[in-house]
């Protein structure tokens, strides 16, 4: 597929906890201030999605212990970002200062944790169809459900293991006709090694490896019902000598403008 005129560049990855006892509260602030404030008023940031996973989806999590989420049912909630190709430096020029700002002028929440919050670097995409919903469209489509899964290499790089996802694991959880698009990303060469940018509140895990690959698997069933398949492509990665899975959850969209879902996040 040519390159679209409007393209993913980078995104924000944050997945984060409300503290037991401020799940309202929580969910109000970030859904009327901060999704706006935080990020979508900022240059080039142009969607973002809320996605939420309620105890009966932390259920479905796996491996059981990850360096993504510790331990693994932790991160209720899950806000993804695009930023624009090209324009990745102006924009996150601008998250940095605004972020501390916020806190600075009683716009932050501190009844929350983070488990684990990232910006990653896109690579490259997969669609199930010829003429699919463009990835930049993938935030504002009215999914049924998202699947985040972390990959770490096994003896070759993060291009290689790319490379053989693409050609070996993908195109079989594609043909399986629940997952619609695969988009993968990866941490930016730039942030490799080098230690963590300041930030107003601790931003959870390191992730993992600084080679390890996430995939968005945007899913056009509810995630129960299509969660074998996602499991498969575990073991097709793990199997397959490149690559192991550190991290599979599911996800669903947040009802916006509802505080559906916040009775349901711990049993």
């Amino acid at each position: 597929m040519d390159e679209e005129p409007i393209s993913v560049g980078n995104m924000l990855f944050t997945m984060v906890d409300p503290n037991r006892g401020h799940e309202v509260a929580y969910n109000r602030w970030y859904e009327r201030d901060h999704f706006y404030a935080g990020c979508m008023i900022g240059p080039y940031l142009f969607a973002g999605r809320r996605w939420v996973a309620p105890r009966r989806l932390k259920d479905l999590r796996f491996p059981a212990d990850s360096p993504v989420a510790e331990p693994v049912d932790a991160g209720s909630y899950l806000a993804i970002y695009w930023r624009l190709k090209g324009k990745e430096d102006e924009a996150s020029a601008w998250s940095q200062p605004n972020v501390f700002w916020l806190y600075q002028n009683d716009r932050g929440f501190d009844e929350r944790t983070h488990v684990h919050t990232s910006n990653y670097s896109f690579d490259a995409v997969q669609y199930a169809s010829d003429d699919p919903v463009p990835l930049a469209l993938a935030l504002d489509h009215s999914y049924e459900g998202l699947a985040a899964v972390f990959v770490e290499p096994v003896g070759c790089s993060d291009e290689e293991c790319r490379t053989w996802l693409a050609v070996n694991a993908i195109p079989k959880l594609l043909a399986g006709g629940s997952v619609a698009t695969v988009a993968s990303f990866s941490l930016p060469a730039s942030r490799r090694n080098a230690p963590k940018q300041a930030s107003p509140m601790p931003l959870g895990t390191d992730g993992g490896t600084d080679d390890r690959i996430i995939q968005l698997c945007f899913l056009e069933q509810e995630p129960e019902s299509c969660w074998d398949d996602i499991r498969a492509y575990a073991a097709t990665i793990n199997a397959g000598g490149k690559g192991r899975v550190t991290f599979a959850a599911p996800f669903i969209p947040t009802d916006v403008g509802t505080d559906r879902y916040t009775d349901e996040l711990w049993q």
